[in-house]
């Protein structure tokens, strides 16, 4: 363990521990292991006994991500019972209290201070889109052809996991092919808002306005400017009248905005004609670190702008909407959309909504056998960017490893599994 520390009475106590013949209790807690031994006839020798205790931020190995099928709805990500009772604590709190003037971006303003992550966000997904082509080139990536699931490695997996059209007749085997940036790095969308407190979108507007990536459209709303997607900036805050009521205060007293180059030079994404792939193993192990690395800032300062900003998604369908409240685009095809009437059921996004991770098979060895089939419960799995970086060179992330179980020892036959205990 690169993280552990072990804490002992003496050293003398502590090289007596294998001569023990029984431990009289094993605990474990928040990821602390403690063992305490007694020895079964008193000597006089033994002063103490002895305590070993083990700490780890990591796990060693944690179970893989949950599946969930099309029929069942999604998790709140916390439960509609303690929303309740955090809302009536604040009700108490602010019984016979003046009100508090609202804070931005709820009255129109954008957070000034995160206006520079969000330059940082958009640029780290350029980066990562543009990292990737290139790493496609040296790391093969396959891609079923009838469901979405995606292999990194020399050859496909030999699972029976194909959920797509006519599964049964393959009897569950994939057919692998060839696979693309957006196979690797799912491609969300989302509607875009000129305003952002405006009027919510009514089914009939759902074709009229333009779709764009929905972390693209989450930095819009913090504070990037992009010519193409035009967005309101208010200069001073609404007036609320109703709950849902508010008027725009008059900004005809102030000067004429003035155009300001951006923070931050905005990235382009390379075409695909003009990636070149990288020259030698030095430069593939430079470009996978730094692959990995604008994958990590994209998702953290992501993670950061969804607590200002909010962000809903469908309980039902991937469907993702950035904004105080979802559309009213009446297009969900989920199981039971019928009794909806195509409604979405919009609840709190997390942050695997707006960018999906995409788990797949872990390769121990690339350079070794292929994966087994009878071998399942041994393998890994990580995010499928994480392990193009990780067989192109790049040291593994110390949040990644639980679920890749890198500690388990994987057996080199079906007949030596059989023996493991």
């Amino acid at each position: 363990m690169g993280s552990s520390m072990l804490s002992y009475h003496s050293r003398a106590d502590f090289l007596k521990l294998n001569s023990l013949t029984s431990l009289s209790s094993f605990q474990r807690r928040n990821g602390k292991l403690k063992l305490q031994s007694k020895p079964i006839a008193p000597s006089r020798k033994l002063h103490q006994p002895c305590a070993l205790v083990i700490r780890c931020n990591h796990p060693q190995n944690v179970d893989l991500p949950r599946y969930y099928s099309k029929k069942e709805k999604k998790p709140f990500p916390v439960p509609i019972v303690e929303l309740r009772r955090a809302a009536r604590e604040r009700f108490k709190k602010s019984r016979g209290q003046p009100k508090k003037p609202v804070p931005p971006p709820k009255n129109g303003l954008i957070v000034k201070s995160l206006v520079p992550l969000a330059y940082d966000v958009f640029n780290e997904r350029i980066t990562l889109i543009n990292n990737l082509k290139k790493l496609l080139k040296v790391v093969k990536v396959h891609a079923c052809r009838y469901c979405n699931e995606i292999h990194v490695g020399p050859i496909g997996h030999p699972f029976k996991s194909c959920r797509g059209h006519r599964a049964s007749i393959r009897k569950g085997l994939h057919e692998w092919t060839y696979a693309t940036v957006e196979d690797v790095f799912v491609p969300v969308d989302s509607y875009h808002l000129y305003d952002r407190l405006g009027k919510r979108i009514r089914h009939d507007e759902r074709f009229s306005i333009p779709r764009l990536p929905a972390v693209v459209e989450l930095c819009i709303q913090a504070g990037v400017d992009v010519p193409e997607f035009p967005t309101k900036r208010r200069r001073k805050p609404i007036i609320r009248i109703g709950k849902s009521e508010f008027v725009d205060a008059d900004e005809s007293e102030l000067p004429d905005p003035v155009p300001e180059p951006p923070l931050k030079p905005i990235l382009t994404e390379i075409p695909d004609t003009e990636i070149v792939a990288p020259r030698d193993e030095e430069e593939t192990i430079q470009l996978a670190e730094e692959t990995l690395e604008a994958w990590e800032q994209m998702r953290r300062g992501a993670k950061k702008l969804m607590r200002m900003y909010p962000v809903r998604v469908c309980g039902y369908c991937p469907e993702v909407h950035v904004g105080p409240s979802g559309h009213k685009a009446q297009n969900c095809g989920a199981h039971k959309h019928q009794q909806r009437n195509g409604q979405h059921g919009w609840q709190s996004a997390v942050l695997d909504d707006l960018i999906p991770p995409r788990y797949v098979w872990h390769v121990p060895d690339v350079n070794g056998p292929p994966l087994q089939r009878e071998l399942r419960s041994f393998y890994g799995q990580a995010p499928a960017v994480v392990e193009i970086c990780v067989q192109a060179g790049a040291d593994v992330p110390d949040q990644y490893k639980p679920t890749m179980r890198l500690d388990i020892g994987i057996p080199t036959s079906l007949r030596e599994a059989e023996m493991v205990v």
